[in-house]
């Protein structure tokens, strides 16, 4: 079981990963609206990864990404532009396309350095 941040300003999305990562064996710690709270949270939370929305209310969550990849916690970018809306240093970094499934989700998930299966 991994511990899972969400950063979404879609309460519709955020109550559907909740119910899916639920349904995939893993927990939901927090959830973010706002890139401030976001990035708050990032810097002090204790979760194994991240699911962020690319655009949070018009804002690039990249500076809550860059917390994240600096703290070594691995994250999957949520979005509707695909990896066209990436920046190169995040590349690497697994995408799941909006609107998405629970399949995706766990394809996405088992992506990740250190999330991976749940246990």
């Amino acid at each position: 079981m991994s511990r899972f941040l969400i950063v979404e300003d879609e309460m519709l999305v955020v109550m559907l990963l909740e119910d899916m990562l639920a349904e995939l064996g893993h927990d939901v710690v927090a959830t973010k609206h706002r890139l401030d709270q976001a990035k708050e949270t990032a810097e002090a939370i204790e979760v194994d990864a991240a699911i962020l929305d690319l655009n949070l209310a018009g804002e690039s969550t990249f500076p809550v990404a860059e917390v994240l990849q600096r703290r070594g916690i691995p994250f999957i970018f949520s979005t509707g532009y695909g990896r066209a809306g990436l920046e190169d240093r995040f590349s690497d970094m697994p995408v799941i396309g909006k609107p998405f499934t629970k399949d995706d989700l766990d394809s996405a998930i088992s992506k990740l350095p250190r999330a991976g299966s749940p246990s």
